[in-house]
């Protein structure tokens, strides 16, 4: 008897670990099973410690403010999470609002089509992806649009991921991705049609470093579009909790400091670009951008055991857990954010980089 009660439980065990590994995948998206999660990048055995290095970071503040070190730190945070992101959330690593009637990856995919319509490019444009991640929204946009993106993000881990869905998707000839820093990009100058990123630049120690980097590979006359994460007019800098939940999202999300809604315009123009169009496409009429969050809440406590039990076994990577539980604390914070309205993942800016004078004394 006790023999047929220890093999019912063992089975009842492993056909519970099967269903949640192989037949559900993650809460959301079933493009990396969990069986697979990993550290990018990092070997196996060094997860942990590259954990507690990422925290190492909080305790040097000054470092993160720093170009030179920016590199190493935002390398270090996809590494960690993009296996996290993918299978939890997706391979688009971003907010969108929610629309009634609409899944959340389809509106994903209309907030993505949205930035390269207000680029206006046509067919067989060459446009950038500054911060493309594993590659989601080049996808959506290159084939929404028909032009040929170049992404770029600074995670080699990162870079691989997209080149497979991109071959996956049958978008490679259409899609290229590059390894490298976007305040330091390898492309010529006057190289690209238009451009574009999808709360990427919050990454960035100094915005115009990247804006000036962006103009610079900009044709003259062409056009760039950014998502921008910012404190809003709400934000109240001597209020405990405001800085409570602000600071809670930059440590989660590996930001040397979040700006001010009011700092973007004034430096696109500092860098020279003309700003057409300024909107946070977070404010009403649309709907909340963090009711996903809210409403994974049940999913990240089933996922959360799944992780514990694979690190256990030894199928995940030690340190797994831990940058489990800190996307989960840094999405109260985000929640939080959007709830009192003290935060946006989605102040969108349009530009423009002049046309050459050259070309204006022709007209």
């Amino acid at each position: 008897m006790e023999f047929v009660t220890l093999f019912c439980t063992a089975a009842l065990l492993a056909g519970g670990l099967y269903w949640f590994v192989c037949v559900l995948g993650s809460a959301e998206q079933k493009g990396k099973h969990a069986v697979h999660l990993s550290g990018g990048s990092i070997a196996k055995e060094n997860v942990e410690d590259n954990y507690k290095q990422y925290w190492s970071f909080f305790r040097r503040p000054k470092e993160i403010e720093k170009a030179e070190k920016v590199p190493a730190f935002v390398d270090t945070f996809y590494n960690l999470v993009t296996d996290i992101y993918e299978w939890g959330w997706g391979q688009s690593f971003h907010f969108s609002p929610s629309i009634p009637g609409k899944s959340h990856r389809e509106a994903t995919r209309i907030h993505e089509e949205m930035a390269v319509d207000l680029l206006n490019v046509k067919p067989g444009a060459r446009i950038l992806d500054a911060g493309c991640g594993v590659g989601g929204p080049m996808r959506a946009i290159a084939a929404h649009s028909g032009a040929n993106v170049v992404g770029i993000t600074i995670n080699e881990y990162q870079v691989s991921r997209a080149r497979t869905h991109n071959r996956k998707a049958g978008l490679d000839k259409q899609c290229e991705v590059v390894c490298g820093n976007f305040l330091q990009m390898p492309f010529a100058d006057n190289s690209f049609d238009g451009a574009y990123s999808i709360e990427a630049t919050c990454h960035a120690p100094k915005l115009e470093e990247v804006y000036s980097e962006i103009y610079r590979v900009l044709k003259p006359g062409s056009l760039y579009v950014s998502y921008e994460w910012v404190t809003t007019e709400l934000y109240r800098g001597n209020d405990p909790e405001h800085v409570e939940v602000i600071q809670g999202i930059e440590r989660g999300d590996a930001l040397p400091g979040l700006r001010s809604y009011k700092d973007i315009a004034e430096i696109a123009k500092k860098v020279g670009f003309e700003v057409i169009k300024e909107k946070d496409l977070a404010k009403p009429p649309a709907n909340p951008w963090w009711t996903r969050l809210m409403m994974g809440r049940i999913a990240y406590w089933r996922n959360h055991m799944l992780v514990t039990v694979l690190s256990w076994l030894g199928i995940a990577p030690k340190g797994v857990v831990d940058v489990h539980e800190m996307l989960f604390v840094t999405a109260d914070y985000l929640t939080r954010g959007g709830e009192t309205g003290i935060f946006t993942p989605m102040h969108m800016i349009l530009c423009r980089k002049p046309e050459s004078k050259s070309a204006s004394s022709s007209d």
